[in-house]
Order: C-alpha cells, then structure tokens, then sequence
C-alpha cells in the first residue's frame, strides 16, 4: 500500500510538473501551497518564492479593481465548486492575457487554478476580425464602385454646365462647394477601390529619402496654409528599400496628411529616417505635436471606419496598414495625450539572392506602444 500511495504520489508529482499549463494549489486562507514551473514561469517568479504568498498577489496587479474582480471569482468558487475568469498583465511594453479556471475543494482546504496563457489566441481571433471585416468592405467596394460613380459623372458633367451658364458671382462659392463634395465622394470611392481590387504591384529598389521628399513637395502648400512647419532628418548611406515606389508615397501622404490636420492651429512635424542595420530594416518615424491618442484608441487604428477625426471615414490608415503589411514591413504607433503622436513605419530591405521572399525583418511586428513608450 505504502508503495502504491508513493507511485501514485510520484505520477501526480510529474504530472504537476511537467503540464504545459501553469497549476497553482492552494488553501482558503489564500495562501499558495504548491505552483508548477508553468505558472513560476509566467509570472517570473520562483517556486520557493511562491510558495506562502497570498493567489492574489501572485497572479495579479496592484490594480484595485483587477484585485476585486477576483475576488468575485474566489466568491463565484466557494459557491459552485468551479470557477472562470480571465485577465491580462502588463509587462516590458507588452500585455499578456490569462485565462483562469479553478476547482475548489480537491481535498479538505484544498484548491487548484490552471492558467492558460491566451495571448496568441487572443491576437489570431482578433486577426481574423479584422480579415472578415476587410472582406465585408471589399465585396461593398465592388458594389459602391459601379452603382454611385456613374450617377456621379453625370451630376459632375451637369454641374460643370450650370456653373459655366450662370455667370454670377453670388453662385460660385455654391458652385466651388458642391465640386468640392463630388470630389471628396469620389475620393471616398477611390479608397474603397484599392481595397477591394488586387493592384498590380512591381516592386524596385526605390532610394526612400527621395520618396519622401516627393510626399513633401506634394503637401508643403497645405502645411504652410496650416502655419505648420516640416523638419527632415535622414540618415547617411541609407540602403535602398525594395518596394513599389507609389503605394509607399501614398502611405507618407496619409499619416502627414492626418498630422497636418491635426494641429488646426499650427506646429511641427518631425521627420526621421535610418537604418537599423541589426534588424535589417529602415525605420521611418513622423511626429506630430496634436492632442494624442489615447490608449484605448491607438489597438482600433486601421480598422475601416474608425477615425478620430470629425469628418474621416477611417480608410486612409487602413490602406496605409495593408500597403505595409504587403512589404514585410510593419507600423507602431507611439502617443500621449496633449503631447503629440508618432508612426513608426518598419520596412524591411532587400535581402540576398536566396531567400524565397526576397525579404528579411528581425523582431516582433507589435503593432502598437502604450502612452509611456
């Protein structure tokens, strides 16, 4: 008997141990009784360390409100014998999400939670979100497309003939209004489109300072109309970025465009290009001195129809997320509130011949830094 107690005790030891998942035992003073690498793993600490302290302290935050929800789940627990419970902790500029489910009363005064880190999960959901989302506005597209651009030309080829048999000076403004409109509408159309539609991309070693210099010269009048000045700062011997030449202006025209606008009364937009040879990759930094974002607001950027803007539809930043994703590269987006925002935009360069991708970027693509940076 003695034996068999010690085999079984031996096979729940390994089992404890070597579980993929992290496994806590504990008593209903709170206190940890036993914790598995798994669980030690996660959340930096050691088993000896552990081993005493109060579930809580271990598990969570100091945030109050995180510390009361679950304690709700101790409570939930105590009356039903099982309890879920999910929560997220923030470390190094990262959150990482937990998936909680505890048993109570395995044995007298004893318990035992299982954590399940869901951070992957969470993001391959949120991936796929995103993807039905882009399909619903593509198939949206290829309708809006055909039905609103042919009554478009006409009221554009009519208004055109009003404007030019009414000769008052009184209807103009009128007149420089609703062309005004008709081309932001068609404007609207053309973002849908490129959404909607495979564009034919030819990629070429493009030299990326003068890129942006093209962007410059493109938005300097309407920067100027704003009272706001654009400072450039590149890098010497930056390497060529393989790419296609058009769609990485128009992803420059957007977020200076969304920089210059967001600063109604005037300001700076700094703007920052080098090489992080480690990595392989150039780095493109824009700044602008606006109100910021929030943190909440930054995770949505580049979903279609979330804006932060009165009169924006959402389109250009998401455009300007696809356009990079289609090169390897990547965007982060750095903000504090009253203090001003910064896109990151990461792309990779050419790599040697040999490499099926024709591409090489070090490091985790994550998306977004919190206000702290």
């Amino acid at each position: 008997m003695e034996q068999t107690l010690r085999d079984s005790e031996e096979r729940f030891r390994k089992v404890f141990e070597g579980s993929i998942d992290g496994m806590v035992l504990w008593n209903w003073d709170l206190k940890i009784v036993d914790i598995n690498p798994a669980a030690a793993n996660y959340f930096d600490c050691s088993r000896e360390d552990a081993i005493g302290k109060k579930i809580q302290n271990l598990l969570l935050t100091n945030d109050e409100k995180v510390q009361k929800d679950f304690l709700r789940h101790l409570f939930q627990l105590k009356e039903n014998g099982t309890a879920d419970y999910l929560f997220n902790v923030s470390k190094a500029n990262e959150t990482k999400y937990y998936e909680i489910t505890s048993k109570g009363n395995l044995t007298s005064n004893m318990n035992l939670t299982v954590i399940r880190d869901i951070t992957e999960r969470r993001a391959m959901q949120e991936q796929l979100r995103k993807s039905d989302t882009l399909n619903i506005v593509g198939e949206l597209a290829a309708g809006i497309a055909h039905e609103i651009r042919n009554p478009m030309t006409a009221l554009k080829g009519f208004i055109q003939l009003l404007q030019n048999s009414m000769k008052e000076e009184e209807h103009s403004l009128y007149f420089n209004v609703i062309t005004s409109e008709l081309a932001r509408i068609e404007t609207i159309i053309t973002d849908f489109l490129v959404l909607a539609k495979p564009q034919a991309i030819q990629f070429q070693n493009h030299d990326i300072r003068k890129i942006m210099r093209d962007t410059i010269g493109l938005l300097n009048a309407q920067a100027l109309m704003h009272n706001i000045q654009i400072s450039c700062r590149f890098d010497d011997g930056l390497p060529d970025v393989y790419c296609e030449g058009n769609q990485l202006k128009q992803v420059f025209i957007n977020i200076i465009k969304n920089a210059i606008e967001v600063m109604p009364d005037g300001g700076k937009i700094d703007i920052k290009i080098c090489y992080e040879k480690e990595r392989g990759v150039v780095h493109t930094s824009i700044r602008d001195e606006g109100e910021g974002i929030p943190d909440d607001k930054i995770e949505k950027l580049g979903e279609p129809f979330y804006t932060t803007k009165e009169r924006g539809t959402g389109l250009g930043l998401m455009i300007s997320y696809k356009i990079i994703k289609e090169h390897k590269g990547f965007i982060q987006v750095q903000s504090k509130v009253r203090e001003g925002t910064t896109f990151h935009i990461f792309l990779p360069v050419q790599q040697e011949a040999g490499d099926e991708n024709g591409f090489y970027l070090a490091g985790k693509p994550n998306r977004t830094f919190n206000s702290k940076g």
